[in-house]
């Protein structure tokens, strides 16, 4: 095992996945490189029988001999029987530290993956960015207002999430005694309560998206596909070859990428395996990819193009899309409890012992549903306006 230098940490560059980089001096030690690139130490050891990892300190806060020096302490405090983790304070002070050991102790640990990464973007891109060099105690609540204003007014649901966490970072940095009182108290979320949403395109507005998504290449295609299959955004942008059978149109989806955790196929209709086909291949495993390494993520730019060729149409979001769908195959006849297989649900129609023995896939069904509902998205685009 090679030894880590400077250097070595330096240029360390980060994978699609979370890294460790374990260091060949001090036995315990490792460096954690994030997707994002950020860096950050850690020391494994074991503790009353366990394994147990203990978060030393952000990089470069803390660089290569700092780091050793610290490991070594905590692994020492370990061969007396003691917790390091437990018995060594946690050392914040700017504003970047704290986000980092916020996200290592306790986002990573009890957030899903996907709620993780949100979280981790919104603190890097708006309150180290806001604060940077500033320590923690000196944030007001004028602050945190001023930080939320910046962006209401643009992204109001956004705003909301960022008032959100940034109130969990602080209340957490209490629990740690780090401070004696959050700047978030007395704060109301800036874009008031969210109502459910239930936004349905009109024929005329699903005409003029899938038009449009004709002027965008792979990402319109893929708002097509959303529109055909009824699926979820990230289950669509994160399609891989491997999960298509294009001779037999059909679409599986493993319990790894669905919300619910169950295996899930979905037929394709001629119409949806026409897309897929028509799609440059990038790489070996996505479908929707500029890299072939990783899948399609630049969601946010690519929608304000679509925005921006939708003139004034009434504002929307990319999962109005699938309630769309799941509307106008209502409106084909097709019965709820299909849908609901359609969209892969578990409620509604089969929640409680339902869900239990009702075992039918309704996989005939499905195959017709999503048939009937891609001819009558076809006849309405060829339609004259």
């Amino acid at each position: 095992m090679a030894r880590l230098t400077v250097k070595s940490v330096e240029t360390a560059t980060p994978n699609k996945d979370r890294r460790e980089i374990p260091d060949g001096y001090v036995k315990g030690l490792y460096l954690i490189v994030q997707p994002s690139g950020a860096k950050s130490w850690a020391v494994r050891y074991r503790h009353g029988g366990r394994p147990r990892k203990h978060t030393l300190g952000s990089y470069p806060l803390y660089g290569l001999k700092e780091a050793r020096e610290r490991s070594i302490v905590a692994l020492r405090a370990a061969s007396e029987g003691r917790d390091p983790a437990a018995a060594q304070a946690l050392s914040v002070d700017s504003i970047e530290s704290a986000v980092e050991e916020f996200l290592e102790r306790h986002v990573r640990r009890n957030y899903r993956p996907k709620s993780g990464r949100e979280a981790e973007r919104l603190l890097r891109s708006h309150v180290v960015e806001a604060w940077r060099g500033r320590k923690v105690g000196s944030i007001t609540r004028a602050d945190v207002r001023r930080m939320l204003d910046r962006i209401v007014e643009r992204a109001p649901i956004a705003a909301n999430r960022l008032h959100s966490i940034t109130g969990t970072l602080f209340n957490w940095l209490i629990e740690q005694q780090i401070i004696a009182a959050s700047p978030c108290i007395g704060l109301k979320a800036p874009a008031g309560n969210e109502d459910p949403r239930d936004r349905v395109l009109s024929d005329d507005e699903l005409r003029q998206v899938w038009q449009a998504a004709g002027e965008l290449g792979p990402y319109g295609a893929m708002v097509r596909l959303l529109i055909l299959t009824g699926q979820r955004r990230g289950e669509v942008a994160g399609m891989e070859w491997g999960e298509l059978d294009l001779e037999n149109c059909s679409w599986t989806l493993p319990r790894e990428r669905t919300k619910n955790h169950r295996r899930h196929e979905v037929p394709l209709s001629p119409q949806a395996v026409a897309i897929i086909k028509s799609l440059p291949r990038i790489g070996d495993k996505y479908v929707f990819s500029s890299n072939g390494t990783a899948p399609a993520n630049n969601f946010s730019g690519n929608r304000g193009r679509l925005r921006g060729l939708l003139g004034d149409m009434p504002p929307w979001v990319i999962h109005d899309l699938r309630r769309t769908a799941a509307s106008g195959m209502a409106r084909q006849g097709i019965g709820l409890a299909i849908i609901e297989k359609v969209l892969n649900h578990v409620g509604g129609s089969f929640a409680g012992i339902v869900g239990v023995y009702q075992r039918h896939e309704f996989a005939e069904e499905k195959r017709a549903a999503l048939e009937k509902w891609a001819e009558h998205v076809e006849r309405l685009v060829n339609s004259k306006n």
